[in-house]
């Protein structure tokens, strides 16, 4: 488990490829080892005019969807802007929010703003951050990036696979009815129906869960002081 930026954080293209590949074996999916009592949701956002991003992690009590508080932290982009490669631009801003917390106060499972196996390399932003702190992580993105699916039906909680290679690497999950299915998947130590139904449950009255809502409202607010 580590909740600092390792000190041979890829600076290139080429390494970051390579230890996407590594470490994607490293995902362990599986049953959630305890019951979900609160839920978290990152986002990350970025100063259009400096090289400077914010994080932001949300806290809800779950079931209930009552949201606790809501933290931030700032960082410096450390690799260039590179489509499948956003969790070594954004991570160096994501994990001080936990080193800052004891690892009793974190998230029983946190939502992530962004794919987990649904990527090239069955690697996205959930994964990275799971696998690095060895904890529960779910991706949620709001826009598909590969594998192929059909559209689910249009009452809410359908959802249909995403299958590439002949794997099923996420769902496209209706979260309202008649509303655009957002994108779920593994991130680490969680299964997919597990990650399926607390994004549901997490998103009671709009397309995104309240969780992801909550995070990007902080770091909309965390910028607008810049």
């Amino acid at each position: 488990m580590s909740t600092q930026i390792p000190p041979d954080w890829p600076k290139t293209e080429v390494e970051a490829l390579s230890l996407q590949k590594e470490m994607a074996n490293k995902v362990i999916e599986t049953t959630l080892e305890k019951p979900v009592r609160t839920l978290g949701g990152l986002d990350v956002a970025y100063d259009e005019e400096s090289d400077e991003l914010v994080a932001a992690l949300s806290r809800f009590d779950y079931p209930s969807m009552q949201h606790v508080a809501s933290h931030t932290s700032r960082g410096k982009t450390a690799f260039p802007y590179i489509p499948g490669l956003f969790s070594f631009r954004e991570l160096p801003a994501v994990l001080p929010l936990f080193a800052e917390q004891d690892r009793a106060l974190w998230p029983d499972v946190i939502i992530c703003d962004g794919h987990g196996r649904i990527h090239p390399r069955r690697f996205g932003l959930a994964c990275h951050l799971g696998v690095l702190l060895d904890w529960p992580v779910t991706g949620c993105a709001k826009n598909h990036l590969c594998g192929d699916w059909e559209v689910p039906a249009e009452p809410r909680g359908s959802w249909s696979p995403v299958v590439m290679d002949g794997e099923t690497i996420g769902a496209a999950l209706r979260t309202q009815d008649g509303v655009n299915p957002i994108f779920v998947s593994v991130g680490n130590r969680v299964t997919l129906e597990e990650a399926i139904e607390v994004v549901l449950k997490a998103s009671p009255n709009y397309r995104l869960p309240e969780t992801t809502r909550a995070a990007d409202a902080a770091v909309r607010a965390a910028l607008a002081k810049t």
